[in-house]
């Protein structure tokens, strides 16, 4: 089956079509595959995925901007890391169904890979600046706006009062009696660009936070515990 032709379903996902779908093909190509192959032509999507994320960064950047003009740069800083960490991205991913046209090596598909937050959120960062090499800043920026205009009509600049490490640190010590234990659990992809995964526990809660920094993945892990106790209703 020729994958390049497979791209027609994704393109409908998408819903952008590719003049040149090499460069969506490339967008797919995670280095497991590459280095397993062993074939000097082929190129994973590492670079696409560094341009990737500067084009989102932007993009979210500029519909922040419009959106909240009484915000200064460090609330609409945060507001834009909310919105473009790891568990969104993959989330967005995830409703695109990306993972079934990741092309991974054996190691990573016998171990999940597909649906990796870490490998969906890359893969998604690299997707867009395809989109972008192919058809513009315009191209991107409709792409960008459509698949994240749940997030970007959800985005509330009260929400930045307080980090939700402090928030539920000062939630712990007043209703739980002791304070969040933050564990790193893995540390994944090169030195220049890891991705860290950190587990946390309080009394009986525990949730998995992931991000490109340690204090990104705590901040990411207690994000989560704190939506849980909101659904617990405490």
């Amino acid at each position: 089956m020729n994958h390049i032709e497979d791209l027609s379903q994704l393109e409908t996902h998408l819903n952008y079509t590719f003049g040149d779908r090499s460069f969506l093909a490339t967008a797919l190509m995670h280095s497991s595959y590459v280095n397993e192959q062993g074939d000097a032509i082929l190129e994973d999507n590492e670079r696409l995925e560094f341009l990737g994320d500067a084009v989102l960064n932007l993009v979210v950047g500029d519909a922040l901007m419009h959106n909240f003009p009484e915000l200064n740069e460090g609330n609409l800083s945060r507001m834009r890391s909310n919105l473009v960490n790891e568990t969104q991205l993959a989330e967005i991913a995830r409703q695109l169904e990306l993972g079934l046209f990741i092309r991974l090596g054996k190691g990573e598909s016998q171990t999940n890979g597909r649906d990796k937050n870490s490998i969906l959120s890359d893969v998604l960062e690299a997707v867009i600046a395809a989109v972008y090499l192919d058809g513009g800043f315009d191209a991107a920026y409709r792409l960008i706006s459509r698949h994240f205009k749940p997030l970007l009509s959800g985005a509330r600049p009260s929400r930045l009062n307080s980090d939700s490490k402090s928030l539920l640190q000062e939630y712990s010590q007043v209703h739980l009696k002791e304070i969040p234990r933050y564990r790193v659990v893995s540390e994944m992809g090169p030195d220049h660009d890891k991705t860290f995964q950190v587990c946390l526990k309080t009394r009986d809660i525990e949730t998995m936070g992931y991000g490109k920094s340690k204090k990104a993945a705590e901040q990411d892990a207690a994000r989560i515990a704190l939506d849980l106790l909101k659904e617990r209703g405490l």
